[in-house]
């Protein structure tokens, strides 16, 4: 018995000590002296050059081998478009890890340059919570916006508005550089120039690290970046040629901008700043057909006419950051600016009457002049400080203010047609809606252990937006007076506290994170409107766990598992809170809903990449449930009137699967192609009816292009939608083919990308969209909007010491999701 005792002591202390041996060190760049994530680092006996263990490189650049047993080793170090290095000998004694330090590793130019003619580098790189595509790969976005480029994405769909969804969700978190935005996607990447992108992260279950905003997860952009001293000078210019088709619009489209980064690094101080402005107008017509019935009578007011945008906007950035050593960071940031985006729909109600027993009671046609104009001055500034202790445990800390101002007016007077000189109604609502927001966050990572590392971390954000809405009538005197019913004040405070801890880490083949985000929220609206009639409060609090997790394990170098689970909320905005109602259109008022709930999500993923050569396909299935669901749902205003209410709907849920491939045919032949396809059920109900109806939906990016030479290329790429149901109704399917060629010159400092885009010919329903919506024996409305097709655009690049471009700028986090 003590013998046995005696054994098991032994071979205790034995583990123990091997346990406690073994080898550790950072990998990095040797050029930019950047952490290199995904080194392959392989442990071989010196004697017989057997294989001993391997691992990873973590996203620091790090690694570690344990349980190593005494003796002579090498080291194999090896990373895609870099020489292989050897660390030889190595000496390995009992009870010890050797550290090794920083390790540096060279690119392989003439590797690079086989990769850049044989066109083979993946579109796509798959880690554990995201995949990663290549910005470069989608020639229609060149020139573009971070929208054009973000389209062509697998899991992405936009409709005809330029909305974007992430699978069938349209809620998302935009982040910069890995730092949260959580802004309206649309307007923040508008704004973003796509020859600034060197990559986007799709994460669609987000771990609790970061935010739990986002009803679709995150979408994480990272720009263009280097590490060497010197200056790095970029200019971008767009213009587009005259509209080829006719919309019968008062003003023809202009489409023109230019935008510049500079950025200069010199030893620990790192300055960029950057400019653009952008004028893109788009013409169109709205075509619609409604009518609504109150009691026995039925009233139709069909109509068509012109519907475009006039968008423009100028911007500035600077970002002043300093690394005094390894262990400091600091970073100080400003972004400002000045949009504006008018929407003109001039309509014809073209046989407006109402019908009583098959009888009409009259009939009459009318103009309706409507110009809405949306404005927003912003500016604000960030502050970012990053500090690495000897033992590789860091702690970050960021802080953010955020002043904007929101509004501008809306005109709406119906006018006698075809003599517009007489005027049934004239109005005038304008509102001014200033924004204050703050955040600030505080983060800490734990030195690497064997089993992984900890992260925990705390944030505090605040917003106030007050809103000061007038609406006014012209009377029979012919002067404007107040509408009180639609006029009103609106203050909008929030408060959230949130903190976090969460487990990263690497076993053998297995890679995992799992963690816990715990979030209080108070939410106080006021609201008050012009006459004092009304002066009420509403109020909302909650505590909320979102708990997350991530696996994957690699069986191979070729083929991945992974699996994910994640909860988020997707949070109400003033807009859709406020309830005095604001005119939009002759026959349409929208208002909100103050007792709206935000969204809570639960996401449920599991998935498969597999690598065959140079192609690569990966499929995953997911379900997503709404709780809580959102919707915008008409009422019956009066016979002429649609009012459309943000309210909560019930439960939203979806099941589906989304499936990639990037095939090389050739060497000059590239293919990607991406769908997605879920089942989705909407159950609950609203104004005390019911609500049940459920569909299939798809949606198809495909993207293939052909290098002729070095420097001259082609793309065609297609994005389609297809129908998708609503509460009330459904949204038809959307088309948009583009063609792009793309020619480089002296080295790739200068380019020029011709952009054939919506193509068209009369041929296709291209860029345009039906949206319906009706209610049992009370309306009915449809509208096709119908835009600008065969478009073509022209874009020219210079860059002067490209490679050296490390610009990284603030961008808005409350403002523009209000715009």
């Amino acid at each position: 018995m003590k013998i046995a005792q005696l054994l098991l002591i032994h071979l205790f202390v034995f583990n123990c000590v091997y346990a406690q041996t073994g080898i550790k060190g950072t990998l990095k760049d040797a050029q930019e002296n950047t952490p290199i994530e995904y080194g392959s680092i392989g442990l071989f006996s010196l004697n017989d050059s057997s294989l001993i263990n391997g691992a990873v490189t973590q996203p620091n650049g790090t690694f570690e081998l344990k349980g190593i047993k005494p003796g002579s080793y090498y080291l194999s170090i090896q990373f895609m478009g870099y020489k292989s290095l050897i660390v030889n000998p190595i000496e390995i004694s009992r009870g010890n890890v050797l550290d090794l330090g920083t390790l540096l590793i060279s690119p392989d130019e003439q590797l690079l340059e086989m990769v850049e003619v044989s066109g083979s580098r993946f579109t796509t790189m798959h880690k554990v919570d995201r995949q990663v595509f290549e910005s470069s790969d989608f020639l229609s976005g060149q020139g573009g916006n971070a929208i054009d480029v973000l389209r062509n994405l697998p899991s992405v769909s936009i409709n005809a508005e330029g909305q974007l969804s992430v699978r069938g969700a349209t809620g998302f978190v935009v982040m910069l550089n890995g730092k949260p935005i959580q802004s309206d996607p649309s307007i923040i990447l508008s704004q973003l120039p796509a020859n600034s992108i060197k990559n986007i992260e799709v994460v669609t279950a987000p771990s609790a690290k970061y935010d739990p905003e986002g009803k679709a997860g995150i979408i994480n952009i990272t720009t263009e970046k280097g590490a060497t001293d010197g200056t790095f000078i970029q200019v971008n210019t767009r213009l587009g040629l005259p509209s080829i088709q006719d919309y019968n619009n008062k003003e023809k489209p202009q489409r023109y901008g230019a935008d510049f980064t500079i950025n200069h690094k010199k030893e620990a101080w790192d300055l960029s700043f950057g400019a653009s402005y952008l004028r893109n107008d788009i013409n169109g017509r709205r075509e619609g057909e409604v009518y609504t019935i109150i009691d026995n009578s039925t009233t139709y007011f069909p109509s068509d006419g012109e519907r475009g945008f006039d968008e423009e906007a100028y911007s500035g950035r600077l970002t002043l950051g300093f690394v005094p050593n390894e262990r400091n960071n600091f970073s100080l940031g400003f972004y400002g600016g000045i949009r504006s985006k008018d929407r003109t729909a001039d309509i014809i109600y073209y046989d407006n009457h109402a019908v009583v027993n098959d009888q009409r009671l009259y009939t009459m046609q009318y103009y309706n002049e409507n110009l809405r104009i949306r404005t927003s001055d912003f500016a604000l500034g960030s502050f970012d400080y990053i500090h690495t202790f000897e033992n590789k445990a860091s702690i970050s800390t960021s802080f953010l203010y955020e002043y904007t101002m929101l509004g501008g007016p809306t005109t709406n007077r119906n006018l006698g047609y075809p003599n517009s000189d007489f005027i049934y109604q004239d109005e005038y609502n304008t509102n001014d809606n200033p924004l204050h927001g703050i955040r600030w966050q505080i983060d800490y990572k734990s030195k690497p252990q064997p089993w992984g590392a900890l992260e925990a971390g705390y944030q505090f954000r605040s917003l106030n937006h007050l809103g000061d809405f007038v609406y006014e009538r012209k009377n029979s005197e012919g002067k404007f007076e107040l509408v009180p019913d639609f006029s009103s004040n609106v203050d909008l405070t929030r408060l959230i506290h949130s903190g976090y801890g969460q487990l990263n880490g690497v076993k053998g083949k297995w890679n995992y994170t799992a963690g816990l985000r715990l979030e209080f929220m108070d939410r106080s609206l006021h609201l008050k409107d012009k006459a004092n009639t009304i002066d009420s409060t509403y109020t909302y609090e909650f505590v909320q766990p979102y708990p997350s997790a991530n696996i994957q394990y690699s069986a191979n170098e070729s083929l991945k598992l992974k699996a994910a689970y994640s909860r988020r909320v997707e949070r109400t905005t003033t807009f859709k809170m406020n309830p005095f109602p604001e005119r939009e259109h002759s026959e349409t008022l929208e208002q909100g809903d103050p007792s709206l709930l935000p969204e809570f999500i639960d996401l449920v993923e599991a998935g498969i990449v597999k690598d065959i050569g140079e192609n690569s396909f990966y499929t995953t299935a997911y379900y997503r449930k709404v709780k809580n669901l959102v919707n915008r749902v008409n009422t019956i205003y009066n016979d002429t009137i649609l009012n459309r209410i943000y309210s909560n709907v019930g439960t939203g849920r979806s099941l589906g699967l989304e499936a990639g491939i990037e095939l090389n045919p050739t060497s000059n032949w590239k293919v990607f192609t991406g769908a997605n396809v879920y089942q989705y059920e909407i159950k609950g109900q609203f104004d005390n009816r019911p609500i049940d109806t459920s569909a299939w939906i798809y949606s198809i990016n495909a993207n293939t292009s052909y290098a002729f030479t070095s420097t001259f290329s082609l793309q065609w790429s297609l994005n389609y939608l297809s129908k998708r149901i609503t509460a009330q109704g459904e949204d038809s399917r959307f088309l948009s083919p583009n063609l792009v060629a793309k020619k480089t010159f002296f080295g790739d400092r200068f380019s020029a990308t011709l952009q054939w885009l919506n193509m068209d010919m009369g041929l296709l329903p291209t860029n345009e969209q039906r949206i319906s919506t009706w209610r049992e024996n009370e309306f009915y409305t449809t509208t096709n909007y119908v835009l600008e097709v065969d478009m073509i655009m022209l874009n020219l690049s210079y860059t002067i010491n490209p490679g050296k471009n490390k610009s990284r700028f603030v961008k808005s986090e409350f403002g523009e999701k209000e715009f």
